[in-house]
Order: structure tokens, then sequence, then C-alpha cells
């Protein structure tokens, strides 16, 4: 039964992903750009579109990928997650509005997600799990 929700759970942060890149590429664009920090030395536009493009691979990857690679994207979609989590905290520092996000009670709470999101993405393709496998590979031992 853990197998299949962990499973399930795949799917579901893959098809989010997926439907979140191509919303960086489309309707949502501008949205998207009230994430990137100002500090960043580039292009807004330029940001939200590569994170799209990103985010469309990572959720197809993780609906496609067979079982042996699953772990090590479970840890590439973790630092994904990592990796983007300043444009939340800027998003909150800025106090600028997107997403619904328009009072600071608000940006402050999505800021707790991330991390779910980071846990979901090590749970759903064993990478928690299979951690010291995975690390040992990765180190030239079996």
């Amino acid at each position: 039964m853990g197998e299949v929700l962990r499973h399930i759970g795949r799917w579901a942060l893959g098809l989010s992903l997926l439907n979140a890149g191509i919303g960086h590429l489309t309707h949502l664009r501008q949205e998207f750009q009230a994430q990137v920090p100002p500090w960043l030395p580039l292009d807004p536009d330029f940001v939200v579109v590569a994170s799209g493009v990103v985010e469309i691979l990572l959720g197809v990857a993780l609906v496609l990928a067979p079982r042996r690679f699953r772990p090590a994207l479970g840890w590439i979609v973790a630092v994904f997650f990592v990796a983007v989590f300043p444009g939340n905290i800027s998003q909150y520092v800025t106090q600028t509005d997107g997403f619904g996000l328009d009072t600071d009670q608000a940006r402050l709470i999505r800021l707790f997600f991330q991390p779910l999101l980071v846990l979901w993405a090590l749970w759903s393709t064993g990478a928690w799990r299979d951690r010291r496998r995975l690390w040992g590979q990765v180190r030239g031992r079996n």
C-alpha cells in the first residue's frame, strides 16, 4: 500500500509541476514575476520562463522516469524547491502581491509549504528511503 501511495504522490507532484510550468509560460507569467527577487541580476521574465521550462521537465520526468532514476530525481526536485525558495521569501519581504497572496499573513503562511514540497519530492520518489544506497553509488560504492 505504501508503494501505491508513493506512486500516486509522485504522479500528483509531477502533474502539479507540469501545470505550474505551463502557467509560467502562459497565463500566469505575470503572477510568477512577483516571486522573482529584485536583487536577482536577471530579467524577471527570463527567470519565469526558464524556471517554467525546468518545472515542465521535472514534472514529465517525475511521471515517466524509470524506477531506478526516481531517487536521484527526487533529490533534484527537492533541490529545485530549495533553489526557488528565496523568491517566496522575497515576495514576503517586499510585500509583493501575487497569486492572491495580498497580505503579509498569506505570504508568510505560504513559506511553510515549501518545506512540505521538498519532503513530498523526497518521499514520493523513494529518495529519502534509498538515500544511503544512492549516495554510495555517487561516491563509487555499491
